[in-house]
């Protein structure tokens, strides 16, 4: 089921502090939960066509999970409410319409412009047909950018409280590693194979790490990956009662593709596991390098067990620590 909330007008206007007359003007800090984004739109084009559209592309199902969960939790502001408050969301759409210095409907795509970190994609235009023309074609760049501000709000936490230990340790197995907050631990560690994860009362984030052999092209083909996965869940990854373990859940084919992100190239593939013979389940993703250095591929497997809530975000979560996967000599040549 999809969420929106409406901010009403009449909430009391905020002002930001400004800085010291001949400094430079400090940023407050952005505010809004992972995964909402505010939308600046005047009520009758939030309640007509350019609404709806916003809504069926950004509301959409977020993708491999076992209930339905919207993409971006939306949040309507409308033009005459947008005050300071907020102006400090971490991200923000805001659409101005009608505007007659514009020939013609355009995207801007800003970062930190009244709160850090921020982003601010603003939609400009002369007439409401075309800005849902703009949107349409810009749709995809919009959920993109909106994706990346999430993941880059883990990835620099990640890096701020790393558990650096994890990254030595997976480096010196793999040649490589992500970056894992200091809330994580090792949990399991075998030839080729290492577990990491993060555990509360009721939620568990876990990152998988192993190899296989590149034999040729087909090493790097869906059934291959899949059936070198299952061997490794049936082998390292037991469920709570003897002999069960983790397989790919039967209720969701899993999904792939290409990715390239900074300088890597990687297969994605999502869906859900279960344990064979037990109860539990729930969302995972994982990430496919080729160390052709080594001939073998790299997987990153990532799990989510939430039984309780919502998983958008823990899925989120944990693939931004997926994303910030470095080599280690790309790793040495980084500031951290």
């Amino acid at each position: 089921m999809m969420r929106f909330f409406t901010f009403a007008a009449f909430l009391t206007p905020l002002f930001l502090t400004s800085a010291c007359k001949d400094g430079p003007t400090r940023l407050p800090n952005s505010i809004g939960k992972a995964g909402e984004v505010a939308i600046v739109m005047d009520k009758p084009n939030w309640e007509g066509e350019m609404g709806a559209s916003f809504r069926t592309t950004l509301a959409a199902d977020y993708p491999g999970l076992p209930q339905r969960e919207p993409m971006f939790t939306l949040l309507s502001v409308p033009h005459n409410a947008f005050n300071a408050l907020f102006q400090s969301h971490r991200n923000l759409i805001v659409v101005h319409i009608p505007s007659p210095d514009f020939q013609e409907a355009q995207m801007v795509i800003q970062e930190n412009v009244w709160a850090t970190p921020q982003i601010v994609i603003t939609f400009t235009g002369p007439s409401v047909s075309e800005i849902l023309a703009c949107f349409d074609q810009q749709k995809d760049r919009v959920i993109n950018a909106i994706e990346q501000a999430e993941r880059n709000r883990v990835i620099t936490r990640s890096k701020r409280y790393e558990e650096k230990t994890l990254r030595l340790l997976v480096n010196e197995s793999f040649g490589g590693s992500p970056r894992f907050p200091q809330d994580y631990f090792l949990k399991k560690q075998e030839k080729n194979f290492i577990w990491i994860s993060r555990e509360t009362t009721n939620t568990l984030q876990g990152v998988l790490v192993y190899s296989y052999p590149y034999v040729d092209e087909t090493s790097l083909s869906k059934e291959v990956i899949l059936r070198e996965c299952r061997a490794v869940m049936r082998h390292q990854v037991p469920g709570t009662l003897e002999n069960t373990y983790m397989i790919f859940s039967p209720a969701l084919e899993p999904t792939f593709r290409w990715v390239h992100y900074k300088n890597n190239d990687f297969g994605e593939m999502r869906g859900l596991w279960e344990v064979e013979k037990d109860f539990m389940g729930g969302p995972f993703v994982a990430h496919l390098y080729l160390d052709a250095k080594n001939r073998r591929v790299l997987v990153l497997h990532a799990f989510v067990y939430a039984p309780r809530y919502d998983k958008r975000n823990y899925v989120r979560q944990i693939e931004s620590i997926l994303y910030s996967f470095d080599w280690e000599e790309e790793a040495d040549s980084l500031p951290d």
